[in-house]
């Protein structure tokens, strides 16, 4: 895959930034690409409770990430069957879909591991990749698309600062992506999953929180 097209922003146009791989920071005007967004136990807001996100692009310009772990009621047939592709087997019917956001919520974003070249991509980092193109689901339906790959619908976005205020504010905390949350812990099993990895306790923090 081209270094172009593999940079390009999921949306289309440029990026919003183009660093990768970045390290772990508490200064939150950093960039969070290639991290995950984790909400704090006492993030009310019924669009992000208890979500696990992937930041795909971060900048002073704003931020777009991918909700991990909210499977809507559909499988994969639904969405094929909307574009006239039909899968090869059940198996490739019954992916689950996930719910990436309330933004935009009829687009479609598959992640996945590299590999393949596809119309539309922007790289993540050298593990994780966004496709947004048709080919890629055309592929999946026989069976041939990229290894470890699910669709979301929809995104989550912030305009300039917006994300960074909601830091400062303890609705989010941030992680640099381990790809076992992305690609291997069951869905209902990922948010409680990035807060063992960062060796804490989530069951004993709400509870603190609680009674604060």
């Amino acid at each position: 895959m081209g270094d172009k097209e593999s940079r390009s922003s999921i949306l289309g146009g440029p990026p919003l930034t183009d660093v990768q791989d970045t390290e772990a920071s508490t200064d939150p005007s950093a960039s969070l690409t290639n991290h995950l967004l984790i909400a704090m136990p006492s993030l009310a807001d019924p669009n992000f409770s208890q979500t696990v996100a992937l930041i795909c692009e971060h900048s002073d310009k704003g931020a777009l990430a991918i909700v991990l772990n909210k499977p809507l009621p559909m499988k994969l047939s639904d969405v094929l069957s909307q574009m006239k592709l039909e899968p090869t087997n059940d198996s490739i019917a019954e992916l689950p879909v996930l719910r990436g956001g309330p933004v935009n919520t009829d687009r479609g974003f598959v992640l996945h591991r590299p590999g393949g070249k596809w119309d539309h991509t922007h790289k993540v980092s050298d593990s994780i990749q966004v496709t947004t193109s048709r080919d890629v689901l055309a592929a999946m339906a026989k069976g041939e698309g990229p290894t470890d790959a699910f669709i979301a619908l929809g995104y989550a976005g912030w305009e300039s600062g917006q994300l960074e205020r909601e830091m400062r504010e303890n609705a989010w905390l941030t992680m640099p992506v381990d790809a076992r949350v992305v690609f291997e812990l069951p869905f209902e099993e990922r948010w409680h999953g990035a807060w063992r990895l960062m060796g804490i306790d989530v069951e004993r923090l709400s509870l603190v929180a609680g009674h604060a």
